[in-house]
């Protein structure tokens, strides 16, 4: 910017590299003061709602997350419809492939000795799958005989909700709606051999005698839960 006097006038020349924002002049019958305004602060970026949500695990001794899904045969299953009826409800999450579920539906009868023995207890169960097609799953479901619904969590986010991290992972949820179990099936992760001790037949055992659940959580084991996204 340079500034010239003339004949007691004064003439106000502008040199521009780049546009001016702002400017504030002074002027004197000697000399002009020129001061550029400081650039406007740049707004912070906006945040990413999405990224800063977190998925909702379900925690032993609270209420856990509902959830519909559709099962193999094309029927909704509800937690709160089962709840509501005064059931309590065992989640298996599952996987034909994978030899641990194998362990206990094949080699041996775990789940399907629960489902009968608790059948006329109003305790309902439920298998829940990630990533196997629903045509494995049915055959899975006939090869086996399994008893109850298998479904299809195909986004994973039940699954996730409640942290499911192996097949078999189980959880017990109380007829009041609260999870009372979360752990593996029993306590011999040997691929072949059942363990003798099932946590959810004595969590179940303990929920209808009306007591609490002594042993409410264990580490589970077997194959990772798989999510196709």
């Amino acid at each position: 910017m340079t500034c010239k006097m003339c004949n007691g006038g004064m003439f106000l020349g502008l040199v521009a590299a780049g546009a001016l924002t702002a400017s504030a002049i002074s002027l004197s019958n000697t000399s002009v003061f020129a001061q550029t305004a400081a650039p406007a602060k740049a707004e912070p970026p906006a945040k990413d709602v999405k990224k800063e949500q977190k998925v909702a695990t379900a925690k032993v001794g609270e209420t856990a997350p509902d959830f519909t899904l559709t099962d193999t045969d094309g029927k909704t299953v509800s937690l709160a419809e089962w709840t509501k009826s005064g059931n309590t409800v065992v989640l298996e999450w599952f996987n034909p492939g994978c030899p641990f579920i194998v362990k206990h539906h094949e080699k041996n009868p775990t789940f399907a000795n629960l489902s009968k023995e608790f059948k006329d207890k109003k305790v309902a169960f439920l298998a829940i799958n990630t990533g196997a097609s629903k045509a494995d799953l049915a055959k899975a479901k006939k090869d086996w005989n399994i008893a109850y619904p298998v479904a299809l969590d195909t986004d994973g986010k039940v699954s996730k909700m409640y942290g499911a991290k192996t097949t078999p992972h189980c959880f017990v949820i109380a007829a009041d709606g609260k999870l009372v179990y979360s752990g593996a099936i029993d306590n011999d992760s040997d691929m072949a051999k059942a363990g003798d001790k099932n946590y959810v037949k004595a969590a179940l055992d303990e929920i209808l005698a009306g007591k609490k659940v002594t042993t409410a959580e264990t580490k589970p084991y077997g194959c990772p839960v798989k999510y196709q996204n």
